[in-house]
């Protein structure tokens, strides 16, 4: 079977904890923090990208965090718990939020673990995202992502 990139989807902080995939795999990860009721579109999606975000004309290696109709001075205590749990640089472009050379967290623990916490502390359900390169849906299957949850990346 051929590798490729594939993304899984629709993922919940307890389904990600059970899963035992090959970190150096994991190309990018996201959590969207959506509070109810969802039809005000609320969320914070916290994410890191492997080989860094576009920021400008670089790119900004670290965990950074984008916000859709969240109270400015809410950011403050997100940025916070972040930096807390992280480090990194606070830089800050339109509604994203970016901590430059942050530690970075690839294992399906750290990303389940950081989700709940973001649950609870800022109430919200967390939605979480993870798309891999060079590896096989079979592979990912037998790590324990579902082939439900599965959206091939077309080449």
């Amino acid at each position: 079977m051929a590798k490729g990139r594939m993304r899984y989807w629709k993922i919940t902080s307890e389904e990600l904890g059970g899963y035992s995939y090959d970190e150096s795999n994991l190309l990018n990860w996201e959590i969207k923090c959506v509070r109810e009721p969802e039809d005000e579109a609320i969320f914070i999606g916290v994410f890191m990208y492997r080989n860094g975000t576009a920021y400008d004309y670089e790119s900004v290696k670290g965990i950074c965090y984008f916000h859709n109709n969240i109270d400015r001075k809410e950011l403050p205590s997100i940025t916070s718990f972040l930096q807390g749990k992280f480090n990194g640089k606070e830089m800050e472009k339109g509604d994203r939020i970016f901590l430059k050379d942050s530690k970075e967290i690839y294992s399906a623990k750290d990303i389940s673990d950081l989700a709940i916490e973001m649950e609870s502390k800022f109430n919200t359900k967390a939605i979480i995202s993870l798309e891999f390169e060079g590896i096989t849906a079979e592979q990912l299957k037998e790590a324990g992502l579902p082939e439900a949850k599965l959206l091939p990346i077309p080449t």
